[in-house]
């Protein structure tokens, strides 16, 4: 589990994240959603060490990573995987060496052993026979799935997927959410999404925290987020499916 406790951050005079409190659930897919600039991006990069917070703490499995000697900050960092929102795969690289870079940065295996380990998990998100292809090779779908693949190489607990829709066509993007679900109850990740895609809410949103302002303003279920009283769930449940339709018809010209 991952603790966030009273979470700020500011730039110059912008307060972007306002004393956010939650707890990120073991083996479910835990969404940050909220309109652009509600602090989302920001307290994911805050969760994952990227940005440094004004106060506050956050605790991995009751283990705070600013407190950590470097060695054992280290250690933490490779129980980590990071699905980035444009894959970003080496283009320059097959499949096989883009899935295998965290093995080489961050483990002493054997050549065969990495090479076991590649194809399992290539396996396990079904693009098995891309191996010795090129990332342009690829559709966006197949691209999201060889970054899953590298993000869960090093077997992680916790795994941050930053937009994994992005760019991608409803019907991939409901396959990539079921990947993604798939994974997280298969091996009990904590898994954290930051997302602005309403469906995947519903798909997959076993738990979902909603930012407005850089504060927290609703948490709960993808099955209590349709049903939900609070102006600021119903504002922007409104203005997702307003901004789908408008996609849609613009999709359709």
């Amino acid at each position: 589990m991952i603790s966030v406790r009273n979470l700020h951050k500011s730039f110059g005079d912008q307060h972007v994240l306002r004393g956010i409190d939650v707890d990120l659930k073991p083996g479910k897919c835990n969404l940050i959603i909220g309109l652009s600039g509600s602090g989302k991006t920001v307290m994911l990069k805050s969760i994952l060490g990227l940005i440094q917070p004004d106060e506050g703490t956050i605790l991995y499995d009751g283990r705070n990573l600013r407190q950590m000697e470097h060695s054992d900050a280290r250690k933490v960092r490779q129980e980590m995987g990071m699905v980035f929102q444009g894959s970003a795969l080496f283009t320059s690289q097959s499949i096989e060496e883009n899935v295998r870079l965290p093995l080489d940065f961050f483990t002493s295996m054997s050549a065969a052993e990495k090479k076991e380990r590649v194809r399992f998990c290539l396996e396990r998100v079904r693009i098995e026979n891309a191996a010795h292809k090129y990332p342009a090779e690829l559709s966006g779908g197949m691209q999201k799935r060889v970054a899953i693949a590298r993000a869960i190489v090093l077997n992680p607990k916790y795994l941050f997927c930053d937009e994994p829709n992005s760019g991608l066509d409803p019907e991939t993007s409901l396959v990539i959410d079921a990947l993604i679900q798939d994974i997280t109850h298969e091996y009990g990740m904590t898994t954290v999404i930051n997302t602005h895609d309403m469906n995947s809410v519903l798909e997959i949103g076993e738990h979902v925290l909603l930012l407005k302002g850089g504060e927290k303003v609703w948490e709960g279920t993808n099955d209590e987020i349709l049903e939900a009283e609070n102006p600021a769930v119903v504002d922007y449940v409104f203005r997702s499916n307003l901004m789908k339709r408008v996609r849609t018809a613009l999709s359709g010209q």
